[in-house]
C-alpha cells in the first residue's frame, strides 16, 4: 500500500483529535444532565427554566430563583441550577428582560435606570410566583441567588419581602441596594480577581444587619465571569439552602468542559473540512518562477508592505473617535451596537486607505459557481462550531425577537472589518492577525478614557478570543489557496454570531 505522505497524515490526526473532543464534550455534557429533570415555561413573557432531581418522597423541597448578570442568560447560571437539584432543591432559572430567550428589551441600556430595575422586579415576581405554585415546592423556604445585575435585582427584592429565607449575592455591584438596618440573611460571594468596585461593595455591604445574618464569602482566583463556576460559590448557595439534605460535591466545570471540548473538537475539525472543499494551492516547483523585476526598481506593493501597521493604527484610533460621539445607542443591542460601529467605521478607513495607496486589489480566482457553494458550506460551519458549544454549556446563543434583523447588520459590520484587515495585512497570516489584535486593543482603550461604552470591559476578552479564532482559520484557508475574501466571510460568522445573540436587547 503506498505511503499517504505527511499531509494526509496530519490531516487524519486532525479529524481523530476533533472527532475524539466532540464525542467527549457530548459524553460530558450528558453527564451534566443525568438525574435531572428540566422543565421550560413562558410565564407573563418571562422564559423559565426548572430544575430538579427526580422523587419527592421526602416531602416539600426548598426552591431557589437564579438571576443572572447583564449580558448574562439562565443558561450561563445552569451550573448553580444543577447544584441546587443535586442538593434537594428545586432551582428556577429565568431570561431578564432582553437577555437570553427573552425578546423583550431592557431600557437603559445596563445603566441604573428606574424603567430597568422595574422590569427587573417584574420578572423577578414573575419567577417566585410560579416557583411557589410548582408541586413539591415548599414556599416558606424560598432563596434567592443573582449575579452582577442579577445580585442587584434579588437584594432590592428581598428587602420588600421578609419571607424569604435567605439571599445569596455574587459580585453585588453597589451597597446601596442592601440598607444597613435590613434584618434579611445575605451571603455575599465575591471573586478575589474583581474590580475593586465589586470587592468594595461586598465589604460595605457585609457590615450591616443584626449578627450572624449576613456572611462574607471570597472565591479566591476568580474574576467576574468565573467566580460563577467556583467550588466555593457553589458551596455558599448550598449552605443557604434551609433544611437541605445532603448530595454530591458540587461539580461547577462538568458543563462547562463539556462545552469546551465540543468547541475544540468543532474547530479543529474546520481543517478537515477547508481541505476537502478547497484545491491545493498552486505547486511553487510547478507554477514557475515570479516575474522578473528590472535592477533599481521597487517590487509591487513595497511602499504599501512599509506602512501598514501605521495605516492599521489610525484606522483603528479614527474609527474608535468617530464612534464615540455617534448614537451608537439607537442600535437596540446594548455594547454591540457600538462594538460594530466601530468596526464598520475601522473596515471602511481601512479599504478606503488601500484604495487610496493604488496598491492593485487581489482579484477572486477559480469557478465563482464553486467559490460560492464552498463558502455557503464553510459560513455554515461556522455559525455550528460557535453557536452550538455556546447554547450547550455556556450561555443563550440563538436568536429572538430584534437579534433576527440585528445579526445580519453586525454581519456586515464584521465583514466590512475583516476585509479592510484583509486588504491591509496582503494575505499575510501575521499582519492579519494583528490587525485583529490592535482592534482589540483600541476597542479596550476606548472603553478605558470613555471613548466607548464601560461594559464593552467586560466582553473583551471574548472578543479578543473570537478574533483569534477567526485568525487561526484564516490561516488555514490562505495555506488552502482559498479567495481572498473567504477568510474574511467565515470569520465575520464567527465574530457577528455571538455579538448578535448574547448581548442584551436594550
Amino acid at each position: 500500500m503506498p505511503d499517504p505522505g505527511p499531509a494526509p497524515r496530519r490531516l487524519l490526526a486532525f479529524g481523530a483529535v476533533a472527532l475524539l473532543a466532540v464525542v467527549l464534550g457530548a459524553l460530558l455534557l450528558v453527564r451534566a444532565d443525568a438525574g435531572l429533570d428540566t422543565r421550560r415555561a413562558t410565564v407573563a413573557g418571562v422564559p423559565l427554566t426548572e430544575v430538579r432531581a427526580p422523587g419527592g418522597d421526602a416531602g416539600p423541597r426548598p426552591g431557589v430563583v437564579i438571576a443572572h448578570g447583564f449580558a448574562g442568560s439562565a443558561r450561563l447560571m445552569r451550573p448553580l441550577a444543577d447544584t441546587v437539584a443535586r442538593h434537594g432543591g428545586v432551582a428556577v432559572l429565568l431570561d431578564f428582560a432582553g437577555h437570553g430567550a427573552n425578546p423583550s428589551r431592557l431600557p437603559g441600556a445596563g445603566r441604573d435606570d428606574a424603567r430597568a430595575r422595574a422590569l427587573l422586579r417584574h420578572d423577578l415576581d414573575v419567577a417566585v410566583g410560579w416557583l411557589r405554585s410548582r408541586p413539591g415546592v415548599d414556599p416558606d423556604r424560598i432563596v434567592l441567588v443573582g449575579h452582577s445585575m442579577g445580585a442587584g435585582a434579588v437584594t432590592r427584592y428581598a428587602v420588600d419581602h421578609p419571607e424569604l429565607a435567605r439571599t445569596v449575592a455574587i459580585s453585588l455591584p453597589d451597597a446601596d441596594d442592601v440598607p444597613a438596618q435590613w434584618s434579611g440573611g445575605l451571603t455575599l460571594v465575591v471573586g478575589g480577581l474583581e474590580f475593586s468596585d465589586f470587592r468594595r461593595a461586598a465589604d460595605e455591604a457585609a457590615r450591616g444587619g443584626p449578627p450572624g445574618a449576613r456572611r462574607r464569602v471570597v472565591a479566591p482566583g476568580t474574576e467576574h465571569i468565573s467566580v460563577l463556576f467556583a467550588p466555593r460559590t457553589h458551596a455558599a448557595v448550598v449552605a443557604a439552602i434551609p433544611g437541605r439534605p445532603g448530595g454530591p460535591p458540587p461539580a461547577p466545570l462538568t458543563r462547562l468542559a463539556g462545552a469546551g471540548l465540543l468547541l475544540l473538537g468543532l474547530g479543529l475539525g474546520f481543517v478537515p473540512l477547508a481541505t476537502a472543499l478547497l484545491r491545493r494551492p498552486p505547486d511553487p516547483v510547478t507554477a514557475g518562477p515570479p516575474a522578473p523585476v528590472a535592477p533599481g526598481a521597487a517590487r509591487p506593493g513595497a511602499a504599501w508592505s512599509g506602512r501598514w501597521l501605521v495605516v492599521a493604527v489610525g484606522a483603528a484610533g479614527l474609527g474608535a473617535a468617530l464612534a464615540a460621539p455617534l448614537p451608537t445607542a439607537r442600535l437596540p443591542l446594548a455594547v454591540g451596537g457600538h462594538v460594530a460601529v466601530f468596526l464598520l467605521l475601522t473596515g471602511g478607513l481601512l479599504v478606503a486607505a488601500r484604495r487610496w495607496s493604488g496598491t492593485p486589489t487581489p482579484t477572486a480566482t477559480g469557478r465563482s459557481g464553486r467559490a460560492v457553494g464552498v463558502a455557503a458550506a464553510l459560513a455554515g460551519y461556522a455559525v455550528l462550531a460557535v453557536a452550538l458549544p455556546l447554547h450547550l454549556g455556556f450561555t443563550s446563543a440563538t436568536p429572538v425577537g430584534a437579534r433576527w434583523w440585528l445579526l445580519p447588520l453586525v454581519l456586515l459590520c464584521c465583514l466590512v472589518f475583516l476585509l479592510g484587515a484583509e486588504l491591509v495585512a496582503d494575505g499575510r497570516g501575521g499582519r492579519y492577525a494583528a490587525v485583529g489584535g490592535l482592534g482589540v486593543v483600541v476597542l479596550a482603550a476606548a472603553a478605558v478614557t470613555g471613548l466607548a461604552p464601560g461594559f464593552v470591559l467586560l466582553v473583551v476578552p471574548l472578543f479578543a478570543a473570537l478574533v483569534a479564532w477567526q485568525a487561526a482559520w484564516a490561516g488555514v484557508l490562505r495555506r488552502r489557496g482559498a479567495p481572498w475574501w473567504l477568510p474574511a466571510l467565515v470569520g465575520a460568522v464567527l465574530l457577528a454570531w455571538p455579538i448578535a445573540t448574547t448581548l442584551p436587547l436594550a
